[in-house]
Formats: structure tokens, C-alpha cells, sequence
């Protein structure tokens, strides 16, 4: 009897082996192996600290991303509100108490990584709508509770984010809640009023920002006002972008960013280190890939019984759409710089880990696509 308990469950813990989505965890070692490459060579062509920390951090959080698949989706979903409250008392507890660094106090210090709270809540944010939706018929999303309690779910972290200060984090943060309200169904014309509002109460909202803050909207508009000082880094991205052409200047060769003329190139502008290496072609090809796994993602979604399962993969897809298209516009200089990170590409621990959960929880949703959630 023990042998058969135990064979079946071998049995089990094989079929859900084979039920992983190989070409996901495929695209997702893949950009993380670039990733560390681009990382070298922003260390210069050394095996120096960011690349070790990078690659190694990589390696933890993509086994963590393995390990975390196999969790059922019950568990997401029964802990989605706990998951939100502990990252929302993280948030306080940075605010007050955190590590404080250029100026922003966004950091909790666990010894082995300084936590960014705000990373994780924009996981956070999409468990919980896609538990507060996965009850609620479509015909009552448009009512007046239905719209203020995910509302007030919003806005609470976003302010305490903002506070910290860290402005373009919570638009990211706004931007990812208000998907999933418009994936479950909410009438598009509030957010065309929220859009008139918006509109209307910006020259307003622009008085109460910090003086980096203000100073990187005018920078937007004219980088040339200021090329050596708040301008420098969003014209020396776009030189090197411009300048790596159809095939680009070859691994280890970006003259822009070799020689240190852009700064800050491991976090949020690795895109442009990565383009003016590969040029054009190399760009579409991580393109490309981003595409499938956002491609997959949503077609994992899709198959999903539950609503949850459904309503989590759909904002993840969309909200990764969002980081991507905003940072690479950001690089671009098609939008103020927000920093943004490039998702699993960029240097940092948070930001890493937040996507690896988050990807976890999907490949959960593919494992465990037969399962019923009431």
C-alpha cells in the first residue's frame, strides 16, 4: 500500500515536471544570461562586483523561480490580501525606518540584500485584484463599491511610495492596478475621466513635486538646456543608441558606455549599453523575446479555469508590457526618466526578485491549470 501511495506520488511530481511551460523558463534563462553578459561589460570587460552580484543573484532567483512553480495556485490565491498587507507594512516600515540612499528612503536592510518594498508591491497589487475580482460578477465591477475598494487599495501604497520619494515606482505601481481594473471589465469612461482629471490638476500636482523631480520633466522636454548637468545622461543614451547602427559596435566595444561616458548604465539604461553593442538586430532580438515571454504568459492565462488564474496572468503580461515600454522609452527620451527597470536585464535584487515571483506564480497558474478555485 505504501509503495503504491508512494509511486503515485512519483507519478504526480513527474507530470507536474512535464507540465512546466519549457519555452518560458527557456526565454527567461536566456534573457538572463544575456543579462549577465551586458552586465560584464558594463564592468568594463571584468569579472568585477556588479557582474558577481548579478549572476549570482540571478541563480538564486531563478531557482527560487523554480521552486516557487511548483506551489499550488490555491495558495496565491488564499494568501493573495496577506501577501498585499505584509509588502503594504513593509512600505511603513521603510518609510520610517529604512535605509535612506541619494536621498529616498526606499530600502529595508535584511543584511543579505537591502529590500525595495515598492518592487514587490507591484506584485502585490495584482494578487489582490485578481483575488478582490475572482468573486465579483461582471455585471457589479461598474458599481460604486466595486470601484472605490480596489480604488482605496491603490492609492494607499501609491502615496506611501511617493513619499518615500519615488515617483516614477508608483506611476509603475498605478499604472499596473489600473490594468487589471480595466481587464475585469471597469467601463472605460472612468479612466477617461480620471485622464481629464488628471489633465486638469497636473500643473497643480507639479508644485508639490521634489526639485530632481521637476527638473527631470523639463529635462524631457529639453535635454539641451542643461547637456552637462540633469541632460547628460538622456543625450549620452541616446548617442550610444544611435551609434551602435544596424549590427552595432560588437560585445565589449561600446565606446559610450566603455569609456564611462554614460553613467549609471548597470540599472536602468542597460538597454542602451545592450543596443549599442548589438545594434539594431541584437534590439529585435530581445525584443523578440520579451514578446514571447509576455506571449506566453498571456496564453497560459488564457487556458486557466479560474478567474484568478486568468485575471493574475493578465495583469502580470500587461504590467511587463508596461516596465518595458516604459523603460525603454525612457532611454529613448520618449518619456521623462522614471526609473524604470529593464525586467530581469537591469542590476538590481528587488527588482529581480519581484519578477521571479511573479513569473513563479504564473508557471503555477500553467501546473495547476485543472484546478478549480471557488
Amino acid at each position: 500500500m505504501m509503495l503504491m501511495s508512494r509511486m503515485s506520488h512519483d507519478s504526480s511530481f513527474l507530470q507536474k515536471i512535464k507540465s512546466l511551460d519549457y519555452v518560458l523558463v527557456s526565454v527567461i534563462f536566456v534573457i538572463g544570461i544575456i543579462s549577465c553578459f551586458a552586465m560584464y561589460s558594463t564592468d568594463g570587460g571584468n569579472f568585477s562586483y556588479h557582474t558577481k552580484s548579478h549572476i549570482l543573484r540571478f541563480s538564486i532567483f531563478f531557482c527560487l523561480f523554480l521552486v516557487l512553480s511548483f506551489v499550488q495556485i490555491k495558495f496565491w490565491h488564499v494568501t493573495g490580501y496577506l501577501f498585499y498587507f505584509i509588502i503594504f507594512l513593509m512600505l511603513v516600515y521603510a518609510l520610517k525606518f529604512g535605509v535612506i540612499a541619494s536621498g529616498s528612503q526606499r530600502w529595508i536592510n535584511l543584511y543579505f540584500i537591502n529590500l525595495q518594498p515598492s518592487e514587490l508591491m507591484k506584485i502585490a497589487i495584482i494578487i489582490c485584484f485578481a483575488k478582490y475580482y475572482h468573486r465579483v460578477k461582471s455585471e457589479s465591477v461598474n458599481s460604486l463599491r466595486q470601484i472605490i475598494e480596489p480604488i482605496i487599495l491603490l492609492i494607499v501604497p501609491i502615496l506611501l511610495v511617493v513619499a518615500q520619494p519615488d515617483l516614477g515606482t508608483s506611476v509603475l505601481i498605478a499604472l499596473t492596478g489600473l490594468s487589471v481594473m480595466w481587464l475585469a471589465g471597469m467601463n472605460i469612461k472612468y479612466f477617461f475621466y480620471a485622464f481629464f482629471t488628471l489633465i486638469i490638476t497636473a500643473p497643480f500636482a507639479i508644485s508639490f513635486l521634489k526639485p530632481y523631480q521637476k527638473l527631470r520633466i523639463l529635462t524631457f522636454f529639453n535635454p539641451e538646456r542643461d547637456p552637462l548637468g540633469a541632460g547628460y545622461q538622456i543625450i549620452q543614451s541616446k548617442i550610444a543608441v544611435g551609434s551602435g547602427g544596424l549590427f552595432g559596435k560588437g560585445f565589449l566595444k561600446g565606446t559610450q558606455s566603455y569609456l564611462d561616458f554614460l553613467p549609471e548604465k548597470h540599472t536602468d539604461f542597460i538597454f542602451t549599453l545592450f543596443s549599442e553593442e548589438f545594434g539594431f538586430l541584437g534590439s529585435v532580438v530581445l525584443l523578440i523575446l520579451y514578446a514571447i515571454l509576455i506571449f506566453r504568459i498571456t496564453d497560459i492565462g488564457r487556458k486557466a479555469r479560474s478567474y484568478f488564474a486568468k485575471f493574475y496572468c493578465f495583469g502580470f503580461s500587461t504590467a511587463l508590457f508596461i516596465y518595458i515600454t516604459v523603460n525603454m522609452s525612457m532611454v529613448l527620451g520618449l518619456v521623462p526618466i522614471v526609473g524604470s527597470p529593464l525586467p530581469i536585464m537591469s542590476y538590481g535584487g528587488s527588482a529581480m526578485m519581484a519578477t521571479m515571483i511573479g513569473l513563479a506564480i504564473v508557471m503555477s497558474c500553467k501546473i495547476y491549470d485543472k484546478e478549480v478555485i471557488v
